[in-house]
Parts: C-alpha cells; sequence; structure tokens
C-alpha cells in the first residue's frame, strides 16, 4: 500500500538530488581527473561514460554487497515521516552549504564526510545522548580514511614502481597507445567504483527520506537513473575546477602514472566497498595521484595544494557536524 508524500518528504528528496548534484561538481571530476588531463579522452566523452559506470557500478555493486548502504542507514537513528524529515533536510543541506563552499575555491572535498559528519550532527541535535548514533558503524568511517588515503597511496607508489620496472626496457613513444587504453580502462574501473561507493551512500539517503511514507521497490531503477544523470550533470556544470586542481595544479602526471593512479584508487575503493567502509573516492583518488608522484620524484608534489586538500579534508567531519547540528535546531525551532 503506497501513502503519499508529505511536503517534508518531497524537500528531502530535493535536497538529496542537490547533494548528488554538489558531487558531481567536486566528487565525480576526481574519476576522470587524469584521464582528461593526460590528454587520454576529451571531457564530454568522459563525462558521458563516467555517467554510464556510476549507474553501472551502483546497480551491480549493490546486488552483490549492500554493506554501505547498511552502514549508512544505521549509523544515526531517524524518526520515520516528518519527525526524521526535519533533521534530515538540515543534514542535507548542511553538506550542500559545505560542498559548495568548497568547490568555490576549486578544493575537491568529501560529499561522502560531509554526508556522515552532517548526519551525525542532526542526530545529535534532536537527541543529543550515545542512544542516537551507532558508533560502531561510525567507526567503519575512521576504518575507510585509512584504507583509502594510507592504502590508495601505498597501493599507486607500488603499482608506478611495478609499471616502471615492468617497462624499463622499452621507449616511452612506444608505450603510449598501450597506456592511452589502459588508463581509459582504469579511469572507467575508477568510475565504476564511484558510483558503487557513493551512490549506495545515497540510497541510503533516499530510503530514510522515503522511510514510511512510499514502497520504495518500484522506484529503485528510476532513482538510480536520476541519480545517475544528476551526477553527470554537475561534472559538466562545474567539474573543471577540481580537474585543473587534481590532475594539474596537485601534480603533473603522464600516461603511465594515470593509468596507475586510477588503477591503485579503483582497486581501494572495491576493497571498502566489499567491506562495508564508507569511503571518500576523493581521498582514495588523491592520495594514489599523491603515491604515484612520489613513486617518481617526492618534489613532483605540489605540497601547497596538498596542503590545502588535507586541511579540508580535517575540517569536514568538525566542520559540517556543526553545521548540521545548528540548522537542524534552527529547522526544528521554525517548523
Amino acid at each position: 500500500m503506497h501513502t503519499s508524500l508529505s511536503p517534508l518528504n518531497v524537500t528531502t528528496l530535493v535536497l538529496t538530488l542537490c547533494v548528488i548534484f554538489v558531487n558531481g561538481l567536486t566528487d565525480a571530476p576526481n574519476s576522470v581527473a587524469t584521464c582528461i588531463t593526460t590528454r587520454c579522452m576529451k571531457l564530454k566523452t568522459a563525462v558521458f561514460l563516467s555517467a554510464i559506470l556510476n549507474f553501472s557500478g551502483v546497480f551491480l555493486m549493490s546486488n552483490i554487497s549492500s554493506e554501505v548502504t547498511e552502514t549508512v542507514l544505521n549509523m544515526a537513528n531517524f524518526c520515520t515521516g516528518d519527525a526524521g524529515s526535519i533533521p534530515l533536510c538540515a543534514a542535507l543541506f548542511a553538506i550542500v552549504l559545505w560542498a559548495v563552499i568548497a568547490w568555490y575555491f576549486g578544493i575537491p572535498t568529501s560529499e561522502s564526510h560531509a554526508l556522515i559528519a552532517g548526519l551525525l550532527g542532526s542526530s545529535l541535535a534532536v537527541d543529543v545522548s550515545v542512544d542516537s548514533v551507532d558508533f560502531g558503524e561510525w567507526a567503519k568511517t575512521f576504518y575507510g580514511l585509512f584504507v583509502s588515503c594510507i592504502g590508495g597511496f601505498i597501493l599507486g607508489f607500488f603499482i608506478c614502481k611495478t609499471v616502471l620496472l615492468i617497462f624499463r626496457n622499452i621507449k616511452r613513444n612506444r608505450t603510449e597507445k598501450f597506456f592511452t587504453a589502459a588508463q581509459i580502462v582504469a579511469s572507467f574501473l575508477m568510475s565504476f567504483m564511484h558510483g558503487a561507493q557513493d551512490g549506495q551512500k545515497f540510497t541510503a539517503i533516499m530510503l530514510l527520506s522515503l522511510s514510511g511514507a512510499a514502497d520504495t521497490k518500484h522506484l529503485h531503477t528510476p532513482v538510480l537513473i536520476i541519480c545517475s544523470l544528476t551526477m553527470a550533470l554537475g561534472t559538466v556544470s562545474g567539474g573543471k575546477k577540481i580537474i585543473k586542481a587534481v590532475g594539474m595544479d596537485m601534480v603533473k602526471l603522464e600516461k603511465y602514472q594515470g593509468f596507475s593512479s586510477d588503477l591503485s584508487a579503483a582497486i581501494a575503493l572495491f576493497i571498502s566497498t566489499v567491506w562495508g567502509l564508507p569511503v571518500s573516492t576523493t581521498h582514495a583518488k588523491t592520495t594514489s595521484m599523491m603515491g604515484v608522484g612520489y613513486a617518481k620524484n617526492k618534489k613532483s608534489l605540489n605540497t601547497t595544494v596538498i596542503r590545502d586538500i588535507a586541511m579540508t579534508w580535517i575540517l569536514t567531519f568538525p566542520g559540517c557536524g556543526l553545521l548540521g547540528f545548528v540548522i537542524t535546531k534552527v529547522f526544528l525551532w521554525i517548523f
């Protein structure tokens, strides 16, 4: 039996789409940044294919393992109906605000961690007690931080070193075509895993926003299509700033390095997704690029850009958590 959506449910769904859009602004460009800046693919082609693979990642990986969705659903206790929609709306509003600020300055922040921090802050604003948060599930975020950052860097370093060792006696111009194709494939894998990770988080938010209001099973495929298109639209609308910051300013990569970076990040994301760890695709991609850059020459890394990105990551948890808390208090007072 279906029940009609309340205005708050509708507002929550709209805000969820806004979060997906800004994810396209800030996270999705990381999937194709190296592939574009090394001139393996053109921007429009890369974005179009990335949208398809984002959809495929959500659909296929959700059927293999939906642990990430379950983790996000269990992190905080939201009531069903309007009582739960108010703090959820506030959390989503905080995420959009935080992400747009980071996008404006061209810094690739993490919507994944903004989402988790915003949900935590909103949940505590409703019920300031340990019962409102499942810290066991929330701790998986920190495990994921280790896997995505440390794992991404280490994988990037060793895969790049392995590539250099295998092709050490082959002239660079003879490997150009191979690494052009290899990087495109690795970029596709990265896009696929981006959809698998972030798509499952947004699926969880959709389920929370529709909880008690409708049967969501028949909406599953249409929601996936809408999410993918919204994310692609966000990438087209403002992804160039992030592509420049990640693919050009932080470290300049050649094709074999771009291949090593994308493959490393995709592996780190796959491991995290199977283990049910909600991680940041931004963290996995940028740290793998750092590892690849360090493998060739540590001086090739732009420490100023890395410092700015790291500072944004550090500030995301307290900053977005506080925004979620304050905005929830304001929404509760208004409504």
